[in-house]
């Protein structure tokens, strides 16, 4: 099961850190470079999944990504369109924070039947969308309102919400290329809080905001945008290498 790997890892007391790659065609150019900076950079898994995939090549994209890496490929969907039998796992996601049926519940049941028919591995998840100094393609997409990062009391509420409806990990998203980070007082808070790992994405452009955030209570780190602009590997094997070390 690849979710219990990355638990043991996390509990033998390593961050695990996570490549976001987002599956539009217009990474098509640079997937295969993409993927090869993954792999040299000492990630633990590959996420894959995007707000809005504006052509039908999904399933392929996934399928070229799965041959390229031995790293476990996990689905992080924008709706039920993206599911493949490719991939290793999905994470399950609810978007706890919006009150809009069709991410709380609708697309999950749309999905559910397919995941089931290529024997998917799901890791239910609670994903929590937080405002910051602009709008994200999730926010857009979604219709949803994101949580007020200064209002930390209803973000832990929303959190021990999704840890009380059974899933098994909090995902803290700031947006994909935002300009701010997921408040590290927020992650204190919530991980002293809850009983199930944390994972944060959106904003982690360097080492000191990854560390940061993995010292406050993170278990999980979500890199994306820094993958597709920086063509020094050295800069995510420094930050992977930072984050293993703690």
């Amino acid at each position: 099961m690849i979710f219990q790997k990355l638990e043991d890892n996390r509990k033998s007391n390593q961050i695990q850190s996570l490549a976001l790659i987002d599956p539009d065609k217009k990474n098509d150019s640079i997937l295969l470079d993409i993927i090869k900076n993954i792999n040299h950079s000492g990630f633990d898994a590959i996420l894959v999944g995007g707000s809005y995939i504006d052509d039908n090549g999904f399933d392929e994209r996934i399928k070229i990504i799965k041959s390229s890496t031995k790293l476990p490929v996990i689905i992080f969907p924008g709706d039920s369109t993206q599911i493949s039998r490719h991939a290793d796992a999905i994470l399950f996601t609810s978007l706890i924070s919006g009150r809009n049926p069709k991410y709380l519940i609708e697309e999950q049941v749309k999905s559910s039947q397919l995941i089931h028919q290529y024997k998917l591995e799901t890791i239910p998840t609670g994903y929590l969308l937080l405002k910051t100094d602009k709008k994200s393609a999730v926010e857009i997409i979604s219709n949803t309102v994101p949580l007020d990062m200064n209002d930390e009391d209803l973000i832990l509420s929303h959190a021990l919400a999704a840890q009380y409806l059974g899933k098994k990990i909090i995902f803290l998203e700031a947006g994909s290329n935002s300009n701010l980070s997921v408040k590290e007082s927020i992650i204190k808070k919530i991980s002293q809080s809850l009983d199930i790992p944390i994972m944060v994405g959106g904003g982690i452009k360097d080492k000191e905001t990854a560390l940061n955030i993995a010292k406050n209570g993170a278990s999980y780190i979500v890199i994306g945008s820094l993958i597709e602009r920086s063509k020094d590997i050295s800069i995510l094997s420094d930050i992977n290498k930072s984050l293993h070390a703690l």
